[in-house]
């Protein structure tokens, strides 16, 4: 960046559309990189005053510690930031920025495509005919069920939650959720609350995972918690992969107990446990939840306005510390 202009400098690490990398560019004197390099996040961030990373990079404590003194600031291109060690962010005094509530649509959307897909038997049916091997209709092949009339239980009622439901009634479903509190009546539309997991599951013909992945999420559907849904349910997974004890729900979807499940994400992407591979009843998903490209430039959007807001000297309303 030369002396006159007045743009903060940036490194940007990860693969980016290139309509991201032309917002990013016409805010900021960028240098981008597809990954981290041999060396560090230091090999390559000079004295370059913010730092834009994506999902999947990590900035543990050590990194953190060894950022020069010229960063600023540093930029998360994901709404999670469990990649970046917060608390180390805070003693060197580094804000760290997110991207809130600009996956709301595009994620909720996958969310129906999820259900459809284990409710109607996707895996199968397009295994069938790409494999060449359709013999043609029958009233007997591939019999799924419907959504319409069905319990749809979500576990977070957040903003993708709370976009789930507001798609699922359209389709005809009634809305159950569990919360740790509940929500306002304007918030709720309609939506009936449980108190505990257990009451919803045991009327829940589809159960979404919407919450948040935290120390108490983390493998939050386990054994206990499967045996506790209505039998013949699906579960569907929109949050992170972590949430679920993959162990048990396989089990689950080998003998019956679980219907079908619709999955985009995983614990430990991108090493699927190879277990769902061989289940026809398990719709997957690589992880495209927000994969529009009008949340990917939202998604710039909100970090280049939060880095012009700190640069300025004010309080970014993306700025998680």
């Amino acid at each position: 960046m030369s002396d006159r202009d007045p743009r903060w400098s940036l490194l940007a690490i990860g693969r980016f559309p290139d309509e991201v990398k032309t917002d990013f560019g016409e805010a900021f004197d960028c240098a981008f990189l597809d990954e981290v390099p041999p060396g560090g996040v230091n090999a390559s961030l000079g004295a370059r005053e913010a730092l834009i990373m994506s999902f999947g990079t990590e900035l543990r404590e050590c990194a953190i510690q060894a950022l020069p003194a010229t960063l600023k600031a540093i930029a998360t291109y994901s709404v999670g930031y469990e990649h970046i060690d917060i608390s180390a962010a805070k003693a060197r005094g580094l804000p760290v920025l997110n991207t809130p509530d600009v996956l709301t649509d595009a994620v909720a959307e996958v969310g129906m495509l999820l259900m459809l897909g284990a409710a109607r038997r996707a895996t199968e049916s397009i295994e069938l005919i790409r494999g060449r091997n359709w013999p043609g209709w029958n009233a007997t092949q591939l019999i799924g069920i419907e959504l319409l009339g069905k319990n749809l239980g979500i576990l977070g009622m957040g903003r993708i939650g709370r976009g789930v439901a507001g798609r699922a009634r359209a389709f005809g479903m009634n809305v159950h959720y569990h919360n740790r509190s509940r929500l306002a009546p304007e918030l709720e539309d309609g939506a009936t609350y449980h108190v505990d997991f257990a009451g919803m599951a045991a009327l829940t013909d589809v159960l979404m995972l919407a919450a948040q992945s935290n120390a108490t999420t983390r493998h939050y559907l386990d054994a206990a918690r499967i045996a506790q849904l209505k039998p013949g349910a699906i579960v569907c997974n929109v949050a992170r992969g972590d949430l679920i004890d993959d162990g048990a729900l396989i089990a689950a979807l080998r003998d019956g107990r679980v219907r079908a499940a619709g999955l985009d994400v995983f614990e430990n992407e991108p090493k699927v446990d190879p277990r769902y591979f061989d289940l026809p009843n398990v719709f997957m998903l690589p992880h495209i939840g927000s994969s529009t490209i009008e949340t990917r430039r939202r998604m710039a959007r909100a970090l280049v306005d939060g880095l012009l807001v700190l640069k300025a000297g004010g309080k970014a309303s993306n700025r998680v510390v």
